[in-house]
């Protein structure tokens, strides 16, 4: 529509004659007025070409995961998924991290930030009344004998109220992309829970393999000093040389410096944990301190496409896609009239006795439509804006669910891979600590000389260690294929908007 058409209605025309009246009534209506009428005719019509087209995901979902493993005993991922590691330790930790968490109570916030702006987005449309008052004073010519003239007041209170009607939908448009911001935020809410959770959790299980690789260092510092010992007594009856003590020691000296790098891991990772309970660093002990404490569990993978309503993050991404379509929408129609409806009423007065009188009152109504015609392209490039912002959020959306996708096959694999090896290191650790007992027996009777004694402790010590290292990996590859498959979370958060 390329014109602009306003329209003033007469609440009280003056009287007139019969035959006026008449001949008023048989005259043909004026060209103005037949292409008003034409124009409310055709709004209906061109009301439903603001709609755009959705953009088309074209997501690739497979059928399954490449190394998912059909785990019969074990069901989908339920909410409290750190309870499945059998340390009621863990689950009180995870617990706290998700009631005293600042970035989750952030996170809340920003879902209040959300809900005011919908909130300012919804009040177009409604009505707007507003109410004012005034008073004045006026006085004019001078008395006689220099006297004072006459004096005036006028008392006037008003009120005012406005409306746009929606016609293109545009601030219904607005509200309606506002409302998906705010799930979206919600949304962002339960992708902030789950990864504090698996970050408690994943901290938890590094303080624990903090604490084992020290309690195996000194138990492997306490075996290298008993060797040592046995070099010492050798050396004293002439059957070992300086140089073999000298081996010796450097291995003794070599295990007691690991050991507080390990005390550090444990410590630093104990105040990671109390961060993100949201509590000081003093107040937080942790007991555990060994990974037996914890158990592996089963997991079921399921299909690919339960992803997609697993996980927050990819719901999130698509209501800010949402939003953005809507926001094209609003763009659109910002092309087309705004229709607007005004009405003033008051009372005035110059008595404030007689100002409430209906003598007093006066009102006025008017209607008006307005059509953009030339703006300097600000119209179109915002348009395009948003056009290409929902592009945008497109490709996000779909990155968001391919990397959905990569993160469980990531986690699979680890998972998988890290069972065989944890596996076969201990078929190795048994080997190397058979070895190891053989050559400290045969070292005590004279039969062996101290090399070989020295090369199976090494092996031995670090049999131990991988083998620590290798079932904290898993521990924490199931921690990370929780993560990946959404942690239970299973559907939309309470409290979603609903436009008016």
């Amino acid at each position: 529509m390329g014109g602009a058409y306003a329209c003033a209605v007469v609440l009280a025309p003056p009287k007139m004659d019969r035959q006026k009246s008449e001949n008023l009534h048989s005259m043909p209506p004026s060209p103005c007025v037949r292409r008003f009428a034409v124009s409310l005719l055709l709004l209906p019509l061109l009301a439903g070409c603001i709609e755009t087209p959705r953009p088309e995901p074209a997501l690739d979902v497979p059928l399954a995961y490449s190394n998912a493993r059909q785990d019969r005993g074990a069901g989908p991922v339920q909410p409290g998924w750190w309870r499945t590691f059998g340390s009621p330790e863990l689950a009180g930790f995870v617990d706290a991290s998700q009631t005293g968490n600042f970035d989750i109570a952030a996170a809340v916030a920003r879902i209040g930030e959300a809900d005011a702006q919908a909130k300012i987005a919804g009040s177009t449309l409604f009505p707007q009344l507003e109410g004012g008052a005034s008073l004045s004073r006026a006085r004019t010519g001078l008395g006689s004998e220099g006297g004072a003239g006459q004096g005036s007041n006028r008392f006037n209170p008003t009120f005012l109220a406005s409306y746009e009607i929606d016609f293109w939908g545009k601030n219904r448009a607005l509200l309606a992309s506002a409302d998906a911001l705010a799930q979206a935020t919600r949304f962002d809410r339960d992708t902030v829970a789950l990864t504090a959770a698996a970050a408690t959790a994943s901290t938890y299980v590094r303080i624990l393999t903090a604490r084992e690789r020290l309690r195996i260092a000194r138990q492997n510092l306490d075996a290298a000093q008993r060797v040592l010992t046995i070099i010492r007594e050798r050396l004293e009856v002439g059957t070992a040389t300086a140089l073999d003590l000298a081996q010796q020691e450097s291995v003794v000296a070599q295990i007691r410096a690991n050991i507080p790098a390990f005390e550090q891991a444990a410590a630093q990772d104990s105040a990671t944990l109390a961060v993100l309970m949201g509590r000081a660093p003093e107040r937080v002990r942790v007991a555990g301190a060994s990974l037996n404490a914890l158990r592996m569990p089963a997991i079921a993978s399921g299909l690919p496409s339960h992803l997609l309503e697993r996980r927050p993050d990819i719901m999130a991404a698509e209501a800010r896609l949402e939003a953005a379509h809507l926001n094209v929408n609003a763009a659109k129609a910002a092309f087309f009239p705004t229709i607007s409806l005004t009405a003033q009423g008051g009372f005035a007065s110059a008595a404030l006795s007689s100002l409430f009188n209906p003598g007093a009152g006066f009102y006025a109504v008017s209607a008006g439509l307005t059509q953009p015609i030339f703006q300097g392209f600000l119209l179109q490039g915002q348009y395009e804006l948003q056009q290409s912002r929902q592009d945008e959020l497109l490709q996000l959306y779909r990155g968001a669910v391919i990397n959905g996708f990569a993160d469980v096959e990531r986690a699979l694999i680890a998972l998988r891979q890290l069972g065989l090896q944890e596996a076969l290191q201990r078929e190795s650790l048994a080997s190397s600590r058979r070895a190891y007992d053989i050559a400290v027996q045969r070292l005590r009777e004279g039969t062996v000389d101290l090399v070989t004694v020295l090369q199976t402790q090494t092996t031995l010590f670090q049999a131990e260690d991988v083998l620590t290292q290798v079932r904290a990996n898993r521990y924490l590859a199931a921690i990370a294929l929780y993560q990946a498959l959404g942690g239970g979370w299973g559907g939309k958060p309470d409290g979603e908007r609903k436009a008016p």
